[in-house]
C-alpha cells in the first residue's frame, strides 16, 4: 500500500452527534452507518457520490414499535454477505433486521438482557451472532426470523464480535480480559489472554488469525491454534495526557483487510494506523499514520481494498469520558493506493 494522502480523504457530514458504527456492503457501493444521535439516525450513503441515500429517524424510548428506527445509541452493526439483510443493535437490548436495499425494517429480535454490542452474520449464510453486555452471545436465523441458541462464558460485558465462514464466531471480553472463539456445533469454546486492559474490539483476518485491541493501547495479532498472541503492539497509538498522569490512548477500533496481511488501528490519537503483519503473523510492522481528528469508534476496509472508512466521533461510542471538541462527527473515506509491483514473468496479473 502507498502511503495514503490526507488531501483525497472524503468526508460525509450528517450525523449530529458521535458515529458509532458502520458497515460496507459488499459490492462496495454503499455505506450503513449509525450514531449517538436522540433521534438516531441510521444512514445509507452512496460511496462514489457520497450522497445520503436513506435516513431512517429513531424516536423516544418505548416507541420503537410506532416507528421504523431506533430509540436508544445504536452500537453496532452488521450486513449479510449477499447483501440483503442489515442487522443494528442498540443500549435498548433490541436487535433489529432491515432490507439493506430499501432501509425497511423487517423484524426486531429480542432476548438480549443487556445492551447489544455487537453483530456479524456468518459468511454465506443468513446465520446471525449478537453480543452483549449480559455477557452472552446469541445464534439467530434472520431468513427464518428464528432464535436458535444462547452462549455463555464471558465474565464480563462483551465489547466486540466477528465471525467469517466457519460456524465459529470470536468474541472481545472487555474487563475479563479474555478473547474467546466459540465453535457453535460443538458447543466449546477457547479462551485467549494477552492484554492486560479492557479488550474493546476484534476482527478476524482470515479463517485462522484475527486482532484486537484494548483500552491499555495495546493491539494484539492471534493465531486461532495459540492461547498467547503471536505479536503484541504496546501503545500502539503512544501516550496522551500530562507528566505523571500519562495512559496510553485507548484502541477504539481494528480493521483487518480479509485474507491479507494489512490492519488498521484507530484510537481518539488524532491519526488512524496502518499496519502490516509480518511473517507468519508473528510480527506487527506500523505502515502508515493518516491523520483524523476525534474518537475512530469504527473502521471498515472496503472487500476490493482500495478504501478504508473511518466512522468518527467528538466522544468514545461506549461513553463520554472524554470530548474531542475539534472533532466532526462524519465518515470519512480514506483511498488506499496500491504500489506498482514489479512485474513478475510467469503472473502478469499478480500486482
Amino acid at each position: 500500500v502507498q502511503p495514503p494522502d490526507p488531501a483525497g480523504i472524503r468526508v460525509l457530514r450528517g450525523h449530529q452527534l458521535p458515529v458509532t458504527c458502520l458497515v460496507i456492503s459488499p459490492d462496495d457501493r454503499f455505506i450503513f452507518s449509525a450514531s449517538k444521535d436522540g433521534a438516531l439516525i441510521k444512514c445509507k450513503w452512496e460511496v462514489e457520490s457520497g450522497k445520503r441515500l436513506c435516513v431512517v429517524p429513531g424516536g423516544k424510548k418505548g416507541s420503537e414499535e410506532q416507528h421504523m428506527g431506533h430509540a436508544s445509541h445504536i452500537l453496532c452493526m452488521a450486513i449479510s454477505s449477499d447483501g440483503k439483510y442489515l442487522a443494528t443493535g442498540d443500549r435498548n437490548k433490541l436487535i433489529m433486521i432491515w432490507d439493506a436495499a430499501t432501509c425497511k425494517r423487517l423484524h426486531i429480535f429480542t432476548g438480549h438482557r443487556d445492551a447489544v454490542s455487537g453483530l456479524s452474520f456468518r459468511k454465506g449464510t443468513h446465520q446471525l451472532y449478537s453480543a452483549s453486555h449480559d455477557r452472552c452471545v446469541k445464534v439467530w436465523n434472520v431468513a427464518e426470523n428464528a432464535y436458535m441458541e444462547t452462549l455463555f462464558g464471558h465474565q464480563d460485558v462483551i465489547t466486540g464480535l466477528d465471525s467469517l465462514s466457519r460456524d465459529c464466531c470470536v468474541t472481545a471480553g472487555g474487563r475479563d480480559g479474555t478473547v474467546r472463539l466459540w465453535k457453535i456445533p460443538e458447543e466449546s469454546q477457547l479462551v485467549f489472554y494477552g492484554h492486560q486492559g479492557s479488550i474493546d474490539c476484534i476482527q478476524l483476518i482470515n479463517e485462522e488469525h484475527m486482532v484486537s485491541g484494548a483500552d491499555d493501547g495495546s493491539v494484539a495479532l492471534w493465531g486461532l491454534t495459540k492461547k498467547k498472541p503471536l505479536a503484541l503492539a504496546q501503545q500502539a497509538h503512544g501516550m496522551q495526557g500530562a507528566q505523571g498522569l500519562q495512559q496510553p490512548y485507548w484502541i477504539l477500533a481494528v480493521a483487518a483487510l480479509r485474507n491479507s496481511d494489512l490492519l488498521a488501528t484507530g484510537s481518539h490519537s488524532a491519526s488512524v494506523k496502518l499496519w502490516k503483519c509480518g511473517e507468519g503473523f508473528r510480527k506487527l510492522e506500523p505502515l502508515w499514520d493518516i491523520p483524523l481528528v476525534g474518537f475512530v469508534n469504527s473502521l471498515k476496509f472496503s472487500a476490493a481494498g482500495d478504501f478504508l472508512v473511518a466512522g468518527v466521533g467528538q466522544e468514545h461510542r461506549l461513553g463520554r469520558w472524554w470530548r474531542v471538541k475539534e472533532a466532526k462527527n462524519s465518515i470519512c473515506i480514506i483511498p488506499l493506493k496500491r504500489r506498482a509491483a514489479a512485474p513478475s514473468p510467469e503472473a502478469p496479473d499478480s500486482s
